[in-house]
């Protein structure tokens, strides 16, 4: 199967965290199609487990869904700073936490049919009080959650961030129980 060949592309929004473009393609079967992308930096989620086997959650306000979100700590990847690297300063800022034991999970596309986002998941274990605190825009409350409890609150719905079920399950499923 060959790819989508990009022919034009208009740029249609400059911001702060996204850019939006329209780019007309060549379709392999040789008709043209329009699709707009949403340009995000790479970003981290983060699935804290401290010594008792609670999940460092936060809950905090997400104006584009009108209602508090709980979530897995997590954030954008800076310009010039690694994964790893921003998967420790956003534990520190979000929850107050650094990890001696931050393994990586591997990564997926946030929303491949429109946005450029890609996330690279972390367990971190073995965590420390951390420096850092909070971002100005930001008004986070921490939530510490048993692992056993996990599969419940994204059955009931409590949990219903995407990137957040995604990482607890991969945490959960794909690595050994803490």
């Amino acid at each position: 199967m060959d790819p989508e060949k990009l022919i034009k592309s208009q740029s249609i929004y400059q911001g702060k965290i996204i850019n939006i473009r329209s780019d007309t393609v060549l379709l392999p079967s040789g008709r043209q199609s329009v699709r707009e992308v949403v340009e995000h930096s790479a970003a981290v989620v983060i699935i804290p487990i401290d010594e008792d086997d609670n999940v460092l959650l936060v809950r905090q306000y997400r104006y584009p869904t009108e209602q508090f979100i709980l979530e897995a700590p997590a954030g954008g990847v800076e310009e010039g700073e690694s994964p790893d690297d921003s998967a420790q300063r956003e534990l520190q800022e979000e929850v107050g936490y650094a990890s001696r034991n931050l393994r990586t999970m591997g990564g997926f596309w946030s929303a491949p049919g429109f946005s450029t986002e890609f996330l690279y998941a972390y367990l971190a274990k073995d965590l420390v009080p951390g420096k850092l605190s909070a971002d100005d825009d930001e008004s986070i409350e921490i939530i510490r959650t048993p692992l056993a409890n996990i599969d419940k609150l994204i059955r009931l719905g409590e949990i219903q961030d995407a990137k957040t079920i995604a990482a607890l399950l991969m945490a959960t499923y794909l690595f050994d129980k803490p």
